[in-house]
């Protein structure tokens, strides 16, 4: 008996000795899995402001600790009530305010809107008039992110009009609707409105509309600006000849040598000079159609001047405008087998309803258009149609006009 109970301590001080080596052990497991835990993904927040400054207090006096510019991709490392604390590109850490910065979330809708519309076609350009931001979608108060400085050159993809917001307590401003036939009115004055309140069938009037275009610039960046605030790109020769218009867009259909041309670029004469389609329509916003009149510029050698080859009043027209160098199919003639300048647009059809702007994206969709196309025969402008084939009929947005000209006709 007492040398089974003189064993008996030490196998139990064995047996603890194990039990303590296996969970030191284990604790030491423990603590290295800690090393494998995976890191959280990195948020970040994108400057929106044009130039901002890091601080390294939320405090009324502070520290500048580095400089953020527009669309600079900043960690997040910490918040506090309107201000997110950040590291730059550059390692710079500091403190900006929230409202100066856009979510993921919003630089994610900026890159899908980029990717949808990367390929599509433009259908004029443009400079920015000034310091502007590009927004997500169609009006003043939808989010921006991109600022472009003054005079970047920009691409134009497509136009949509949206209503202007109205000031908190001012009266709505408003326009008269579109007539059945297409007619277009300017804004009401005061004593219209007065004279429309007693029509008891004009219904409810049209609020005052916005044009916004969607932009790419240089760097790819794609979003939506304020009309007002571009410029559409035409050569300084043209503006003379708008007559009051608004030259939506201006294109290069040919080139002519003229070595006494007067045109000086650098102080060198301009020996080949370009030959315009232009498009055209009035200083209005929320017009149905994206211009109403066309024009094409040739250049006169003899007089060294721009002249009018071809104009056409009263269209309902759609960009883009094609351009091409093709044969008439259907002429006869050598000079009509051979490729010359030639441009095409789209027209409202004569019996299409009256387009009006999608309610939820702003743009606008006709129903049914025409396609018109034309070639530049020297300094004749000829419309290419199938011989014995009258030319479909389309919209007028202006009849009364067209009333006029029919009645000048009868007069002469």
């Amino acid at each position: 008996m007492g040398t089974r109970e003189s064993a008996s301590p030490p196998f139990r001080t064995q047996a603890r000795a194990s039990a303590a080596v296996y969970l030191c052990g284990l604790t030491l497991v423990l603590a290295g899995c800690s090393h494998f835990h995976a890191k959280p993904a990195d948020k970040y927040v994108y400057v929106i402001s044009k130039q901002s400054f890091l601080r390294d207090r939320v405090a009324a006096v502070s520290n500048r600790t580095g400089t953020v510019t527009n669309g600079e991709k900043l960690v997040v490392l910490d918040r506090a009530r309107r201000f997110v604390k950040v590291r730059s590109p550059k390692g710079e850490v500091g403190w900006i305010e929230e409202k100066q910065t856009a979510d993921q979330a919003l630089a994610d809708k900026f890159e899908d809107l980029r990717q949808q519309h990367e390929k599509e076609a433009v259908v004029a350009t443009a400079t920015a008039r000034d310091e502007v931001y590009l927004h997500i979608a169609p009006g003043r108060e939808t989010d921006r992110f991109f600022r472009l400085a003054e005079g970047d050159k920009l691409s134009l993809i497509e136009r949509a009009s949206v209503p202007k917001p109205v000031t908190p307590g001012a009266a709505p401003l408003v326009v008269k609707p579109l007539a059945k036939h297409g007619t277009v009115k300017p804004a009401a004055s005061d004593a219209d409105a007065k004279d429309d309140s007693k029509d008891e069938t004009a219904g409810p009037p049209a609020p005052v509309m916005e044009d916004w275009w969607l932009v790419r610039d240089a760097q790819g960046q794609t979003g939506w600006i304020y009309s007002r605030m571009i410029d559409v790109e035409a050569p300084d020769a043209l503006a003379r000849y708008a007559e009051g218009q608004r030259i939506v867009g201006a294109y290069v259909l040919a080139h002519i040598d003229d070595p006494e041309s007067g045109i000086l670029n650098n102080g060198q004469m301009v020996t080949s000079i370009p030959e315009y389609v232009t498009v055209l329509s009035p200083y209005q916003a929320g017009l149905p159609y994206d211009f109403d009149q066309i024009r094409v510029f040739i250049w006169n050698p003899k007089k060294h001047r721009y002249e009018t080859s071809f104009r056409q009043h009263n269209m309902a027209g759609y960009l883009p405008v094609q351009l091409s160098q093709k044969a008439d199919p259907y002429g006869k003639a050598p000079q009509a087998l051979q490729p010359a300048p030639t441009f095409s647009f789209k027209v409202l059809a004569a019996d299409a309803p009256i387009p009006t702007p999608d309610p939820a994206t702003g743009l606008y969709k006709p129903s049914k258009t025409l396609t018109k196309t034309y070639r530049l025969e020297a300094n004749l402008v000829r419309r290419i149609l199938p011989p014995g084939q009258p030319a479909p009929e389309e919209a007028h947005p202006h009849p009364e006009s067209e009333k006029k000209k029919e009645a000048r006709r009868h007069r002469r």
